[in-house]
């Protein structure tokens, strides 16, 4: 399985436009539904925005799917700041990426019957 984070500044002028570009990713990926990948844009203050990816082994990639070509086309034009592209690994998530906490009962909550 790889996983890379992306973070980066746009440009002010160009927030709304990269915003409207990833968003058509994301209803490109949700038509297609492609096994093995998994995908979550960021949006924070200043016009930064964070992307993370995860493409199991054969899976098709990102590049592969024509909005994200759109988005990547114009990019440098839009980017304040170079991104800053990291191979990274999973220590550990609580309830992060879809995974959901345990129940109560499952953690141990006292009080109630079993």
């Amino acid at each position: 399985m790889k996983r890379v984070i992306v973070s980066y500044r746009i440009k002010p002028e160009h927030i709304e436009e990269n915003g409207r570009l990833i968003e058509a990713v994301f209803a490109e990926l949700s038509t297609s539904r492609p096994e093995g990948l998994r995908y979550m844009s960021f949006r924070g203050e200043g016009g930064r925005f964070v992307h993370i990816a995860e493409r199991a082994e054969g899976a098709a990639d990102l590049p592969e799917f024509d909005s994200f070509r759109k988005f990547q086309k114009s990019f440098a034009e839009r980017c304040l700041v170079r991104p800053d592209v990291t191979s990274i690994e999973i220590v550990g998530s609580y309830g992060m990426g879809g995974e959901q906490p345990p129940p109560a009962a499952v953690r141990g909550q006292r009080g109630g019957a079993l």
